[in-house]
């Protein structure tokens, strides 16, 4: 199996060694030999007809046609038509008798393009002729016959279009004998590098230029990248770049130069727009913010463990959800009748700042107001509310004094440790004023 589908990936140019991938290879090869119909998933450019291809060149009926249907670029009115076929004057226009693709593809493979797309009605024919092989022309009564074997591809959720009536359940059901789900590119990031090269080296040899290299850094920001539109995006940026680059080994200032963008994230952050004096784009920055927070949530955790472990060592019982509700409704602390339910214990005394007071030798509940000393209430009643600095630069400037301050100055070192160039740090401690 291994060297068989080794000699599939040779023969149709697949490029990539993920174990997803080979899944799906392998059980397209594994019901190639049978007429069963599959139902191949993924999103767009990820290359299901590649895979219909696969099955149909393997097994008995390579010799018979092949052809590929785009259900999504077929008007509804004509779908019909194409598909089944149609009679003379059996709608305006039909000025002759014509075959539709089942009949003319008879023995051989069709494959059905977004099949999320298809109408309705024609959802129902198809139906028909995966259980009998029965059709009907438009416009005629007679039964035909044809024998093809069906493999359907999408990249919308069926399932979801089910629920919403959108698409048959008995055709969803029927069509879905063998799925096959072929895998994102970003989720197989260890042949994203692989398939880029194998793209610079075929344009370079097309447009007679050396083939594009990248830097590490550049490696791994194009391998990170989330590649909505997959292969297809792929293969036109390794062309663009191969075209409009002169720079035939490319960092990563000159990779978001031609494709910024790679500099996109989905994490929450101010969009920028446009480049910098240096010709830089806002990533850089971005990336130091993204430290910053991970840096303060970290911080935030550490602040929750110390106060758990004190709560635990001084054998304190912090109130409950409705006690709170209740503090904050009477808006005043001095009221010693609002301290219900919760028990606070010193070493020296049992306060009850919210409940009953409690002898444990005479087993007496004491109801009687408890007089807090005015100065512990002092002191943990008065605060100080500190405005937060939300500025971006400000954070900038602390991310690289941390690092530098890290690393006694070394600006190499400061400058990997927040994730930008050396040139970049350069320009931002001239910017900020930085002594380093």
């Amino acid at each position: 199996m291994e060297h068989t589908l080794q000699g599939i990936k040779q023969r149709f140019g697949i490029i990539g060694r993920s174990q997803s991938l080979d899944n799906a290879l392998k059980t397209a090869m594994r019901v190639a030999s049978t007429d069963l119909t599959i139902l191949i998933t993924g999103e767009s450019g990820v290359g299901k007809e590649v895979i219909s291809k696969i099955v149909h060149s393997i097994s008995p009926r390579k010799h018979n046609d092949f052809i590929a249907i785009n259900c999504g670029a077929i008007p509804e009115g004509t779908i019909n038509s194409e598909l089944f076929g149609h009679e003379k004057g059996s709608f305006t226009g039909a000025t002759v008798e014509r075959k539709g693709y089942f009949e003319t593809v008879d023995g051989g493979t069709i494959f059905l393009d977004e099949i999320g797309e298809m109408p309705l009605d024609t959802q129902a024919f198809l139906l028909r002729i995966l259980e009998t092989g029965e059709f009907l022309r438009v416009g005629s009564s007679k039964v035909q016959y044809t024998n093809v074997r069906v493999i359907a591809a999408t990249n919308v959720n069926l399932e979801e279009n089910v629920k919403q009536g959108k698409f048959r359940e008995d055709l969803y059901y029927r069509l879905s004998t063998v799925p096959i789900r072929v895998p994102a590119l970003r989720e197989r990031k260890e042949d994203i590098y692989m398939l880029f090269r194998k793209f610079v080296v075929d344009f370079a040899e097309r447009y007679s230029t050396p083939p594009i290299q990248l830097t590490e850094q550049a490696r791994q920001m194009l391998e990170q990248y989330n590649w909505p539109g997959n292969i297809r995006e792929l293969k036109n940026a390794a062309e663009q770049l191969s075209v409009l680059s002169e720079n035939r080994l490319m960092d990563v200032d000159d990779l978001l130069h031609y494709l910024p963008s790679m500099g996109q994230r989905h994490l929450p952050a101010i969009p920028r727009r446009g480049r910098d004096e240096d010709g830089s784009t806002g990533f850089q920055e971005r990336e130091i913010l993204y430290k910053l927070l991970f840096e303060m949530k970290s911080d935030l955790n550490e602040l929750k463990s110390l106060v758990f472990e004190l709560i635990k060592t001084n054998d304190l019982h912090v109130a409950d959800r409705s006690s709170v509700a209740r503090l904050l409704s009477a808006g005043d602390h001095s009221d010693q009748s609002s301290y219900r339910d919760t028990e606070v214990k010193s070493s020296e005394d049992n306060y009850y700042a919210h409940g009953e007071r409690y002898d444990e030798m005479t087993g007496y509940k004491d109801d009687r107001p408890i007089i807090v000393d005015g100065d512990l209430v002092q002191k943990y009643e008065k605060s100080e509310i500190v405005d937060e600095n939300l500025s971006l630069e400000d954070m900038e400037i602390e991310m690289i004094n941390k690092a530098l301050k890290k690393y006694k100055g070394k600006r190499k070192e400061a400058a990997a440790e927040l994730g930008i160039s050396e040139r970049t740090l350069y320009r931002k401690l001239k910017q900020y004023d930085i002594e380093g």
